[in-house]
């Protein structure tokens, strides 16, 4: 049953990551078309920094709650699993009004001094209450998750991401005739609502699902102070870590357009570049990570379940099973992300984006396998590890990024190979971690070998069908499909993928033969 629940609760987070997925791609390309790269920039420019925030407020506590609520459920003790998510209820509540409080009072100070554009003002003021939102929703998320229960987290992620399309981009363009930086804080707003439904309807599912759980619960064992100490103990390392991946985020935020006019551009071109670089760029290269979000998601609860009853066996069966599907999936991604930049951006109004799309996805298969181990690690409770390992990756990068993308020759391009190389520093010391603390051995040919020549496959597809398609939507779906299927072909031939790999699927498994 613990098999089948992780694989349901990676595929049902899969459905609803890339349906948001979807309305997200369709949401940048209607802002890079119709509202532009300055005001996506302007926004872009806040949301490191309110990020930064929304770390300092929720502290790691959420994926502490999912790891210790998959824990008690697994022994038997719902009592204790109600009772963590009751005073973590409280906690981030309160912390997530007061840090939004000091934001919203302080918010001209920080405009003026802490962002080298000043314009950011209203976007930065409304983005604070949603920092008190995300936090209490993000309880209910972590609790869900425990308890290996995605679909109410999926519900009202669709929801939130519905809402913020609908708002955020109506405001932004009736926004756009007061001045870019109006049009900016109209995508703030899409993202407050979007963030106030998520919060309601997750709400409503846990009041369907409540008494399911009450039920079946007994006396509580552990004491408030109890919870609190192992909820610091868990998320202490997870909040280190995702204050420097955030701090970092704020950072490059600073330094690529500073670095840029440095270059020899303006202050706006490198503003626009910047808004090109996230919102056409990154936005195509994180695509394929709605299925290693979902993964990473879903492993955290099933290793921890697995962890604690001593189960080294599943442990590292279900972490080769996840890094294998997760490069099966990377590797025709990375393809065509490589070989299609220029439609790719194009679409975006962001052709000169092409070159450093090719150089970024080199380094996107390693960026999901980091997501992917990131959660493998957190499972074991080893979560002290990534924030090393990010760290040891930012000590290389950041130096490199502030050389490099100061270049006149290199510019964006200096940006981008510093973030794969940040990604592959990361991936690599991740996989040595767990093959040292599971035994999981690092199998040459089922993570490397058979996908790969089934990319091969794909590129001589695409070498050969794109001189007749070429220019044509039509034409370039056409590609992907016969691209993809004979990869999938040349898996099934050379054991990359098994009937019994399919047949594990939830939905489509029970229509295979035996």
């Amino acid at each position: 049953m613990s098999k089948r629940t992780f694989v349901y609760g990676a595929t049902i987070l899969l459905g609803a990551n890339l349906l948001n997925r979807m309305l997200g791609f369709a949401y940048q390309y209607l802002i890079m078309i119709n509202i532009g790269g300055e005001a996506y920039g302007l926004f872009n420019m806040v949301f490191p920094i309110y990020m930064l925030a929304l770390v300092v407020t929720t502290a790691g506590i959420p994926l502490a709650i999912a790891k210790m609520v998959s824990e008690e459920v697994s022994l038997g003790r719902f009592a204790n699993a109600r009772s963590i998510f009751r005073l973590s209820l409280w906690l981030l509540s309160i912390s997530g009004a007061i840090v939004s409080i000091v934001l919203y009072v302080l918010s001209p100070y920080i405009s003026q001094r802490v962002f080298s554009d000043p314009r950011v003002f209203n976007v930065f003021l409304i983005c604070t209450p949603a920092i008190f939102v995300v936090s209490v929703s993000s309880v209910f998320r972590g609790y869900f998750q425990g308890l290996q229960n995605m679909v109410p987290t999926a519900i009202s992620q669709i929801c939130e991401q519905i809402i913020r399309v609908a708002v955020g981009y109506t405001a932004a363009l009736r926004l756009l005739g007061n001045g870019v930086e109006w049009a900016a804080a109209g995508l703030a707003l899409g993202m407050l609502a979007g963030e106030v439904v998520g919060l309601v309807v997750i709400i409503f599912q846990y009041q369907r699902a409540k008494p399911k759980v009450t039920s079946e619960g007994l006396t509580a064992t552990y004491s408030s102070r109890q919870i609190l100490s192992r909820l610091w103990q868990l998320a202490s390392p997870v909040t280190v870590g995702r204050l420097l991946a955030t701090g970092l985020s704020s950072l490059d935020a600073i330094i690529i357009p500073l670095r840029l006019q440095a270059a020899g551009y303006t202050a706006r071109e490198a503003v626009t570049l910047f808004g090109q670089l996230g919102g056409s760029a990154f936005t195509l290269l994180t695509f394929p990570s709605v299925f290693t979000f979902a993964l990473a998601t879903s492993l955290v609860p099933a290793i921890s379940e697995a962890a604690v009853k001593r189960q080294l066996n599943v442990v590292r069966a279900r972490s080769a099973e996840a890094i294998r599907l997760t490069i099966l999936i990377g590797i025709p991604c990375l393809i065509i992300l490589f070989y299609f930049s220029r439609p790719l951006t194009a679409f975006f109004k962001s052709d000169d984006i092409a070159p450093i799309l090719r150089l970024l996805a080199l380094g996107g298969i390693f960026s999901y396998i980091q997501q992917t181990t990131t959660g493998i690690l957190q499972g074991l409770g080893k979560v002290h590890l990534p924030v090393l390992h990010s760290i040891i990756a930012a000590v290389i990068r950041i130096p490199a990024l502030f050389y490099l993308t100061a270049l006149p020759q290199w510019g964006l391009r200096g940006t981008a190979w510093t973030f794969t190389l940040g990604y592959f520093i990361t991936a690599c010391l991740n996989l040595m971690a767990i093959s040292r603390y599971t035994g999981m051995p690092l199998d040459l040919q089922r993570f490397v070998l058979q996908p790969v020549f089934g990319g091969v496959g794909m590129l001589i597809v695409f070498q050969f069908m794109d001189p007749f398609f070429k220019g044509h939507v039509l034409g370039y779906l056409c590609e992907f499909v016969v691209g993809l299927t004979l990869y999938g072909i040349i898996l099934l031939f050379n054991g990359g993928v098994t009937f019994s790999d399919l047949r594990r699927l939830p939905w489509i498994g029970k229509f295979l033969p035996p």
